[in-house]
């Protein structure tokens, strides 16, 4: 058993963990990262949820199914004809798994540009050791005078239906579907089941979306929120709220699920597949928490302050493991935070500027406030409008739903919130993101 000592040990080489890393090194640091993902073949695979089964993969297959889609359905508008359409779902699984292994190659190189040692296996804690604390990697000990975990989230599993990625699928088996399913159920209308049902969709399956929730996209502004849910039934997807769930049956030729429905009903949903998408919970499994005394709270998420201080001098927490949205590029700019941090600079994150993108069609993207959360603030406000029907841009591009939406103060004209449906949303919200930041 070899120990190796270091200035600064990552657990994680998601988002948050391997920027944390990178600039982390940048900065002078003596710098390790820790990462236990695998490929197909066993070799290393960081990055991550994002990168391995998250936003890269998701993507991949969405940009392949929108492509599918517009050959079908908008291409004869611009006087474009195609005959004999088909899609070959070996090849494009096989694109998203090439995408994904060109990433997972890119932050091994950056890894080594920046002369960061990367270890792969499970770390976890060993014990607090003078000046530092101790972590295992298999059978190697390092030792990191700070420590940044950053070990990300995993699926929430629905109570009495385990994934088996089969029948039951969580975010990695929905994007592993080696044929088109002729029914498809989701249980859960939040950004993955979204999107995954997007997909599927427009590649010919019948989707069918069990949301316990009465109202569609919480988080998200009201009026937003309803304008998609309009365009997503026009399009096909059948979408329920304020449903419950009840058994779940898993057969060897597909998946029944009995719910309640809004007015009590009792119904029975057949499927194919079934994706299971009600929330992610975070991942500290294996992480040996107790050995150090680092805390957690009811979640199982790591406590930290705003600066991602836990309560042990010298460990740091960035990413879906501690408080906040569950979104990669939140992690980032954690990581780069606390990197900077610990080289006595002041990082910084403005949380109220973190936009949020749903990779649907039409996009979803919102940063700031919604105008519900201004209502209950009691909040003096004003909102504007533009509808994408009347714009140009989009009438040249043949995409017209949706709506750009501002909510600001009502005396200063700050901009509080911005939220917006349509084509290129995830695009044009940096714009707003800008304009709130400086």
């Amino acid at each position: 058993m070899t120990t190796k000592t270091f200035d600064v040990v990552v657990i994680g080489a998601g988002p948050g963990g391997y920027i944390a890393a990178i600039r982390a090194a940048q900065l002078g640091f003596n710098t390790a990262c820790i990462d236990e993902w695998k490929n197909d073949q066993g070799g290393p695979a960081p990055g991550g949820t994002c990168t391995n089964v998250g936003c890269i993969p998701s993507k991949a297959l969405l940009q392949s199914s929108e492509h599918f889609e517009h050959a079908g359905h908008a291409f004869a508008d611009h006087g474009i004809g195609l005959e004999n359409l088909s899609i070959d779902v070996k090849k494009m699984l096989g694109r998203k798994d090439t995408v994904v292994k060109q990433n997972n190659d890119g932050i091994l190189y950056l890894f080594k540009k920046n002369k960061v040692s990367f270890f792969h296996g499970r770390g976890s804690f060993v014990a607090a050791v003078g000046g530092g604390y101790e972590v295992a990697v298999g059978d190697e000990r390092l030792v990191g005078r700070q420590v940044v975990v950053a070990t990300g989230s995993t699926p929430r599993a629905l109570p009495g239906a385990a994934f088996d990625e089969d029948r039951v699928l969580s975010n990695d088996g929905a994007l592993r579907i080696a044929s088109v399913p002729k029914r498809l159920g989701l249980i859960g209308a939040g950004v993955i089941g979204l999107e995954m049902g997007s997909v599927w969709r427009r590649l010919g399956a019948e989707v069918t979306v069990l949301e316990g929730l009465p109202t569609f996209l919480g988080a998200v502004d009201e009026q937003i929120a309803k304008e998609a849910h309009k365009a997503f039934v026009k399009q096909g997807l059948k979408i329920e709220l304020g449903v419950k769930v009840g058994e779940v049956k898993v057969a060897k030729k597909g998946v029944s699920i009995a719910y309640t429905d809004a007015k009590g009903g009792a119904q029975l949903l057949e499927v194919d597949r079934l994706i299971v998408s009600i929330g992610r919970v975070p991942n500290t499994v294996g992480l040996n928490a107790d050995a150090v005394g680092l805390k957690l709270d009811e979640r199982g998420a790591i406590v930290v302050d705003d600066d991602c201080r836990t309560n042990l001098l010298g460990v740091w927490a960035v990413g879906d493991v501690v408080r906040g949205p569950m979104l990669a590029h939140k992690a980032e700019e954690e990581g780069v935070a606390v990197a900077e941090r610990m080289a006595g600079q002041h990082g910084h994150v403005d949380f109220n500027t973190v936009p949020w993108v749903i990779y649907t069609s039409p996009e979803i993207a919102w940063v700031g406030q919604t105008e519900q959360q201004l209502k209950a603030a009691g909040r003096v406000y004003k909102a504007g409008t533009f509808p994408f029907m009347a714009n140009g841009r989009a009438r040249a591009m043949g995409d017209t739903t949706g709506m750009v939406k501002f909510l600001a103060d009502a005396s200063s004209d700050e901009i509080l919130g911005v939220h917006i449906v349509g084509p290129m949303a995830s695009e044009l919200i940096a714009e707003a993101v800008v304009a709130m930041a400086f």
